[in-house]
């Protein structure tokens, strides 16, 4: 810590700096931290993405706060909601053990919030340019007594068209704060402005460093935020050796795939805030030793992890900060070796991957998600690839129960049994679910590994279940995808009748959804079967379209599953459990 403490930086910051793995300064840092500590006068701060530009600001901020008064004493404008709540939760993980308070406030979010911690007392503002205007014309927000004003990304603020917005807030605040601009150009448009609301500024150019040419391919995969998890374990599947890093957005979605990925099999530990120092070290020196080959991490967890040779990087939520994008897929590629770095991208989520990769200026291709009949050829060839190895290391220790166990059946078989005793369930397709493909890959395959129409066909299940039981089209629908593991575009066609129900889904499934209902029934009774051929026949008599009457029908059936989908129709019984369950990024969730 030596390095950071000949900047000026007091010992409650040292502490926070080395409880967050930080131990040398980067070329940014070392230029402007001193200058903001000793000096009155307003800085423009150039480098270039990744190279710690809000520890460059926000230590020096830290450390100059009065923080017995309350009132706004920085602001801090970014470009996007994303870097808002990102530069928020940095700066807030640099004060250490000081009373500041640090708050994001951006648009597309309820105002109560906001207007709360406000009324407060938020000594430190990080927000988009049109929220902070908002607030200002409310006069929910005071920035009269400002000591720091900063642009952060100035010019992708000004590629966005928030440069008009930024003159007024400025216009807006006291004369005798400091401005701050850090952005990784400096066009024309931002000097002018630095001209018009600064005084006497020191312009900090951070030279560009020649790096290596990247030998990590980058990748963004578009698909649907339910979808994520079968595409992780596709994207596993389908390479020979893969050793990465998962990283997630929080805490509990990092310790949800780190189970996932384990109860399906796979070497992974989850790595995240909550877990003690000695389980992190623990965990870190699996990974090094690879006993296990995946680390499902939060990015607060993994500064600071230094594990070479790692071929992946797979974002499974995108960050909302290029630097944090550049920091991540730094992780694979190192030392003249190869990577490969995979972004999830959903459909809410293209402007946000849009400017992550207007920032970081990278050739990012689409990936093909593989079907289920590559995944079986490449795990065949691990398999026969691994069994030849093998081949050149036979010893004479099992020459007698080789000798006993040919004699009782032929080669063929033998080597089956011996295959299945060893890799269990590993060629069966069955593991993998479907995928509705969405972007470039949607209209070439509808996916399992073929057309939908060699999948199986569908099969209609019968439910002992109806209205009488407060029934609901959703009701019965959260129940079976929550009961059973499959997606809501497995269930189609579903009829709730008074006493009874039925939904078509895919013939793989049937078993599986009746199985996991048999213990569900009453007097004896299955809950689930398969329904007879007689059964809810009229839904496949033909291929008409449905008279007007019979659609409003149907539209009133809707209509009223969506207002009775709240209430339930379990009763006393054993599905009392997945009532009032609500629908978030694609997945249902139980109520706690």
């Amino acid at each position: 810590m030596e390095a950071f403490r000949s900047l000026g930086l007091s010992g409650a910051t040292l502490a926070a700096l080395e409880k967050k793995g930080f131990s040398e300064p980067t070329e940014i840092q070392k230029a402007c931290i001193p200058l903001l500590l000793d000096g009155q006068k307003d800085v423009i701060g150039q480098a270039q993405t990744g190279t710690g530009k809000t520890a460059a600001f926000g230590l020096p901020i830290i450390e100059l706060l009065d923080t017995e008064d309350s009132s706004t004493q920085a602001l801090v404008l970014t470009p996007t909601r994303e870097l808002a709540m990102q530069v928020a939760k940095e700066i807030a993980s640099l004060r250490g053990e000081k009373r500041i308070s640090v708050e994001a406030i951006y648009g597309g979010t309820s105002y109560e919030g906001q207007l709360r911690a406000l009324r407060k007392g938020v000594q430190i503002v990080v927000g988009t340019p049109g929220r902070i205007q908002d607030h200002l014309e409310r006069g929910t927000l005071n920035l009269s007594k400002l000591k720091f004003a900063v642009l952060d990304e100035a010019d992708e603020m000004l590629d966005m068209g928030f440069i008009e917005d930024i003159e007024k807030i400025l216009e807006q605040t006291n004369g005798d704060k400091r401005m701050l601009f850090f952005s990784a150009t400096m066009p024309e448009p931002i000097l002018k402005l630095a001209t018009r609301f600064m005084g006497d500024y020191e312009l900090v150019r951070i030279a560009r460093k020649e790096e290596e040419p990247s030998l990590t391919e980058q990748y963004y995969c578009a698909l649907r935020e339910s979808d994520k998890s079968e595409v992780l374990t596709r994207i596993i599947d389908s390479y020979t050796s893969f050793y990465g890093i998962v990283f997630c957005k929080t805490k509990v979605q990092c310790e949800e795939i780190g189970r996932l990925l384990s109860a399906r099999g796979y070497q992974a530990e989850a790595l995240h805030g909550d877990l003690s120092q000695k389980q992190r070290e623990i965990i870190l020196q699996k990974m090094r030793e690879h006993k296990i080959n995946i680390l499902v991490a939060t990015d607060v967890a993994a500064r600071g992890i230094d594990i070479s040779e790692l071929t992946h990087v797979v974002n499974y939520t995108i960050p909302g900060d290029p630097e944090v994008y550049t920091h991540r897929i730094g992780r694979t590629g190192r030392a003249g070796r190869s990577g490969v770095a995979i972004t999830f991208v959903t459909p809410s989520e293209k402007r946000k991957f849009a400017y992550i990769r207007r920032v970081n200026k990278s050739e990012i291709q689409e990936y093909r998600i593989p079907t289920v009949d590559e995944l079986m050829l490449v795990k065949k060839d691990r398999i026969i690839a691994s069994v030849r190895f093998q081949l050149e290391r036979i010893s004479d220790d099992f020459d007698d129960v080789a000798s006993t166990l040919l004699s009782s059946a032929d080669a063929e078989t033998l080597v089956k049994a011996l295959l299945k005793l060893h890799y269990g369930n590993e060629l069966d397709p069955g593991q993998y679910h479907d995928i509705r493909l969405i972007g470039m890959q949607e209209d070439k395959r509808a996916r399992r590994g073929e057309d939908e129409r060699h999948t199986g066909g569908t099969t209609r299940l019968f439910f002992a279940r109806g209205r009488k039981n407060r029934l609901t089209k959703r009701l019965l629908a959260d129940a079976i995808i929550a009961k059973c593991g499959v997606r809501d575009s497995d269930l189609n066609d579903i009829q709730v009748m008074d006493n009874f129900s039925f939904v078509n889904v895919p013939s793989r499934l049937a078993n599986r959804i009746i199985t996991a209902f048999k213990d569900m029934g009453e007097d004896g009774r299955p809950l689930v079967v398969k329904a007879k051929p007689e059964e809810g026949a009229f839904r496949s008599r033909s291929h008409a379209r449905p008279s007007n009457s019979a659609t409003r029908r149907q539209r009133s059936w809707d209509e009223r599953d969506q207002r009775h989908s709240r209430q339930s129709f379990y009763g006393e019984d054993d599905w009392e459990g997945y009532k009032g369950r609500k629908k978030e990024h694609g997945k249902y969730s139980r109520k706690k």
